[in-house]
């Protein structure tokens, strides 16, 4: 009963921890790209508008809920909630920390792959349900960007796993700590590489947010929603984003550790709790995200194909096996 009642607390702080950064997530975004464009960004509700996550929540959770009169109405309903669930459980399976971690998994990279795949699902069935060709087009698009994209990123991160010898995300970190540079980052520089940009296409965010793209599809998928059925969506893109983040810290840049060498020269650094190095890393990943849609224009649906199948796919593979070499021969 305890040990039930731990978990409860432990998963209740995380998921609420996690939903407030998406929250503020939304307000850095809009200050840091209003930054970028020679604006304020949000000003007016709160200090430097600090309240306005706040009020954009109250705002559409009091608007109509709209649902088309074409619709499959059942599964135009459940889509969102399906990409939702299937995104936020995977925050049981990322280690924050050596000893905070709700589910520890020995296949948790493996079940962070699985069910962002599921997720796509929701995505689909949002497009096809809403009987509007501007959201059937926005789910196709979807299909096909994870369809390339995923085989990309799990490329990338089999070169992390024969490297650790481990699917537990606890254990490559640990299997990271112990090599000479201390994150995979450095010696695996294409897989890095290759996972990076096959993030942005897996989150569909800019410059590979095709799915939605607004200057063609109106918003895509989320064309008929409103309301909080479309929050849901909104709330399950920043959510992946902090997965990939986690992933990203985790599987390439030590995760709550720091390099052996750097603690060496400045012992104290050791004091710091990992949680601590863990959420730098993860904020840095958040703000190159920001800082790519404020810099870079959206490409056109054949360029993002060619390049997931055409560079990231056979680069992947050559990272895969010069680290198989590498395994087996030094």
């Amino acid at each position: 009963m305890t040990e039930l009642l731990i978990m409860l607390i432990k998963t209740t702080v995380v998921f609420g921890v996690v939903l407030t950064h998406v929250a503020y997530t939304t307000y850095a975004e809009r200050k840091i790209i209003g930054r970028a464009q020679a604006r304020m960004g949000p000003m007016e509700v709160g200090p430097h508008g600090l309240l306005q996550p706040i009020a954009d929540f109250i705002k559409i959770f009091f608007k109509e809920d709209v649902i088309p009169l074409n619709a499959e109405r059942f599964i135009f309903q459940i889509a969102p909630i399906i990409v939702l669930v299937f995104t936020m459980i995977n925050l049981t399976v990322i280690p924050f920390d050596r000893n905070f971690i709700l589910a520890d998994l020995n296949i948790g990279l493996l079940f962070i792959l699985a069910s962002a795949s599921i997720s796509v699902y929701g995505i689909i069935l949002a497009g096809w349900a809403s009987n509007s060709k501007y959201s059937f087009l926005g789910g196709l698009r979807s299909a096909s960007q994870v369809l390339s994209y995923e085989i990309a990123l799990g490329l990338s991160l089999a070169g992390v796993v024969l490297a650790a010898g481990s699917l537990n995300l606890r254990d490559i970190v640990v299997a990271q700590h112990n090599t000479a540079l201390g994150i995979y980052a450095i010696p695996q520089i294409i897989g890095f590489i290759v996972f990076v940009i096959a993030a942005f296409a897996e989150t569909n965010r800019a410059p590979f947010d095709l799915p939605e793209a607004e200057t063609e599809l109106v918003a895509g998928y989320l064309t008929e929603y409103s309301a909080f059925r479309y929050a849901l969506f909104f709330l399950a893109e920043y959510v992946a984003m902090y997965i990939m983040a986690s992933l990203c810290a985790l599987c390439f840049l030590g995760g709550w550790t720091i390099p052996k060498f750097i603690t060496d020269i400045l012992p104290f650094l050791e004091r710091v709790p990992g949680i601590i190095w863990f959420a730098i890393k993860v904020y840095a990943f958040i703000f190159l995200y920001i800082w790519v849609r404020a810099t870079l224009p959206r490409y056109r649906f054949d360029q993002l194909l060619n390049i997931g199948w055409k560079v990231l796919i056979p680069a992947g593979i050559v990272n895969l096996l010069v680290i198989a070499f590498l395994k087996k021969f030094i």
